[in-house]
């Protein structure tokens, strides 16, 4: 192979960078082997690191047509490698000379050191697609020595480059992802809805919203996990399979529904979707909605306030949402105008220790499923399984410290009965 190329150094490494066709790819780049250590455990130690994410990586190359990958980290030992320097050279004396050809005979040993999941799917991806052979992806070449410094030198390199890898933020999904239906929907929603300017969606790195801010009714992130929610309106009847042809089910269909880019006819009946349920949301708390800057008001303060403005209850309410738009065939209005006002505030005793603690006035945390299940108690407790039943009694009777068990229905049937209770 000659490969064009360009000669660069950083610290003690000296580096090329260039490109290979998947075909070459395939061929000569292999499996790390011997080559980070003499220990057969520790060999297959790194063998098992590969995990079935290369699948994901091999459908992506077979079903996106702007797909692309940032470089290969290859290291390159033996054969007889050779750098054809090529000088270029201006006028003004300017001058280039780190370009060039490099010359591999094919005697080489190469492996990834970065990208080992990238190689095993366009591998894979081949298999389905021999025409994908003349693409190609860029690469970063270094070299390596199969002695005691050398194996430390790339086992350090390996390291670094795994250990310092960040995950793309769910931030970061929101705001670039275009083959996410829910990021597309959110994102649409936020830029062309007004309901959702003057600061009324809050960007945070996390769920919860600062005690000082008094203009947002949710952040950026619970907005994705609402909508997400409410994605499974539209996949639940659908038929998905896995990348083995195997029909998923469950919850599990969003995170192979969302993997690739639907339709636009699907894109839209989506944002259609999740605009009906958050502007029913809206009609609710309309002084909130045309306050011009945003404020929250009572609906979030020191002394409590509504549910839906709080982050940690906002989603299981979603949720509950959901199963009761299923199961009924109901508008969100009709849903939502049918609990009472008073059972949307936390200071209601039924949210007593489960999403508020009036004496420490603080939130609740890691009751949402108890939350999800009092929701839809609340609307028609013969939705609940058998099971649901008896989780949400033992787990409300739990926090509420309540021992009789044969009397918590009673107790929760007075309680959302009970008018008497001051906010």
């Amino acid at each position: 192979m000659k490969l064009p190329a360009i000669r660069a150094q950083i610290g003690i490494w000296v580096y090329y960078v260039s490109a290979l066709s998947f075909g070459d790819v395939s061929k000569y780049v292999k499996r790390v082997d011997d080559e980070l250590h003499k220990s057969s455990l520790l060999r297959e130690m790194l063998q098992r690191s590969i995990t079935e994410n290369y699948k994901s990586i091999s459908e992506y190359i077979n079903t996106q047509n702007e797909r692309f990958f940032n470089a290969l980290i290859l290291a390159v030992y033996d054969g007889d490698p050779e750098w054809h320097e090529i000088r270029v050279e201006y006028d003004d004396d300017e001058e280039f000379v780190d370009l060039g050809i490099l010359e591999l005979t094919g005697d080489e040993k190469i492996f990834p050191v970065d990208g080992q999941h990238r190689v095993e799917g366009i591998k894979h991806a081949l298999i389905n697609n021999p025409d994908l052979a003349t693409e190609k992806i860029p690469v970063v070449f270094v070299g390596h020595k199969k002695d005691d410094e050398g194996m430390q030198r790339t086992r350090r390199m390996f390291s670094t480059l795994n250990r310092y890898a960040k995950p793309v933020s769910m931030r970061d999904i929101i705001a670039l992802d275009e083959d996410d239906i829910i990021a597309i929907a959110s994102r649409d929603l936020i830029d062309n809805n007004q309901m959702f300017g003057d600061n009324r969606i809050l960007d945070s790195k996390t769920k919860a919203i600062p005690d000082t801010n008094t203009s947002a009714f949710t952040t950026i992130i619970t907005f994705y996990e609402c909508n997400r929610e409410l994605l499974w309106i539209m996949v639940n009847d659908m038929e998905i399979s896995d990348l083995e042809g195997k029909k998923i089910r469950g919850s599990s269909k969003i995170k192979y529904y969302i993997r690739h880019r639907p339709s636009d006819e699907a894109i839209n009946e989506f944002t259609k979707l999740c605009n009906e349920y958050w502007s029913s949301i809206f009609d609710m708390f309309p002084s909130y909605s045309k306050s011009v800057p945003a404020d929250v008001g009572a609906l979030r303060n020191k002394e409590g306030g509504n549910l839906i403005f709080r982050p940690v209850s906002l989603i299981p309410f979603t949720k509950a949402i959901v199963r009761i738009k299923l199961e009924t065939g109901k508008t969100f209005s009709e849903i939502l105008n049918s609990f009472e006002k008073s059972i949307m505030c936390i200071q209601h005793p039924i949210w007593k220790n489960v999403i508020w603690d009036s004496e420490q006035q603080v939130m609740v945390m890691n009751h949402q499923k108890v939350i999800e299940l009092m929701i839809i108690y609340i609307y028609d407790r013969k939705m609940l399984t058998e099971n649901e039943y008896k989780k949400l009694m033992q787990d409300w009777s739990s926090i509420r410290q309540i021992y009789e068990k044969e009397t918590v229905g009673s107790v929760i049937d007075e309680l959302i009965q009970e008018d008497d209770w001051e906010v």
